[in-house]
C-alpha cells in the first residue's frame, strides 16, 4: 500500500502522560507502549501502560508493544492494559494471529517485522493477510539476547520499498529515523506511517523541539 497525502506517525516508547500528550498535540496518530523485553529502551510498567491508554483519546493509536509469543499471554496483557492496539515484536506460530483476532474483536494486529534480509519479505508476505499491518523494523531476533526494536539503526530501505510494494495491508517504517532522514525514507519507501523512538529523544527524554523539527521534515518531504 502506498503512502497516503499525510503520512502517519506513530512516536514510540512513550513513558509518561506528559510524553504522550506532547506527542499527540505535535500531531502523532498513534503512541506506542512499550512492556518488558529482552533489550532495548522504553520499557515501563504496565500499570503506567494502561494509565496512558486509558487517557488518550480513542482516535489515537494505542500501541502495545509485546514479546509475548503464547496468544493466551498475549489476550490477557490487552485486556488488562485497554490498548487498541498490539504490536507484536517477535515471530509467532503459525495461526496464532487468527487465534487472536478471534478473541480480540476490535482490536488492531500489527506484526514487526525485523529487515535482516532477502528473507524479510517471504515472511511479510506470510503474515501479512492475518493482519492490520506491519511495521518493518532493524531488531534481530537470532541473537542470543533478542533485538526487538529500539536499536537506533536503519536497514536495507530497498526491501522495505519491496515489502511495502508487495503486502496489501498499511505498513509502517521504523529504524533509526530522526529529524534527517526521516523525509527521505518517506520518498523512497513510500510508507503509510513512520515510527520512531530514540531519534527523538535527548537524554532519555521526548525532545519537543526534535518533535517538532521531525514533524516539519514530513510535510515538506
Amino acid at each position: 500500500m502506498r503512502a497516503t497525502a499525510k503520512t502517519r506517525v506513530k512516536i514510540c516508547c512513550i513513558g509518561s502522560t506528559e510524553e504522550a500528550w506532547m506527542a499527540i498535540e505535535h500531531g502523532a496518530s498513534a503512541i506506542g507502549l512499550v512492556s518488558e523485553m529482552p533489550s532495548g529502551p522504553g520499557p515501563i510498567s504496565e500499570d503506567l501502560i494502561a494509565t496512558i491508554a486509558a487517557t488518550i483519546p480513542p482516535a489515537i493509536g494505542s500501541f502495545l508493544l509485546t514479546c509475548k509469543q503464547d496468544v493466551s499471554e498475549i489476550i490477557d496483557q490487552q485486556k488488562r492494559l485497554g490498548v487498541n492496539t498490539i504490536q507484536i515484536c517477535d515471530r509467532l506460530e503459525q495461526g496464532a494471529h487468527r487465534e487472536l483476532r478471534a478473541a480480540l474483536p476490535g482490536i488492531s494486529l500489527v506484526q514487526v517485522i525485523h529487515v535482516t534480509g532477502i528473507e524479510s519479505i517471504e515472511e511479510a508476505l506470510r503474515v501479512a493477510p492475518d493482519v492490520d499491518g506491519i511495521l518493518l523494523d532493524s531488531g534481530n531476533q537470532s541473537l542470543p539476547v533478542k533485538e526487538l526494536g529500539g536499536t537506533g539503526r536503519t536497514h536495507d530501505w530497498n526491501l522495505s520499498q519491496e515489502i511495502r510494494e508487495s503486502v496489501a495491508v498499511p505498513l509502517f517504517l521504523a529504524g533509526g529515523l530522526n529529524v534527517g532522514n526521516v523525509a527521505e525514507a518517506i520518498r523512497q519507501v513510500g510508507p503509510f506511517g513512520v515510527d520512531v523512538c530514540s531519534g527523538l529523544r535527548t537524554n532519555g527524554l521526548l525532545d519537543e523541539q526534535k518533535l517538532k523539527g521531525f514533524f516539519a521534515n514530513i510535510a515538506v518531504r
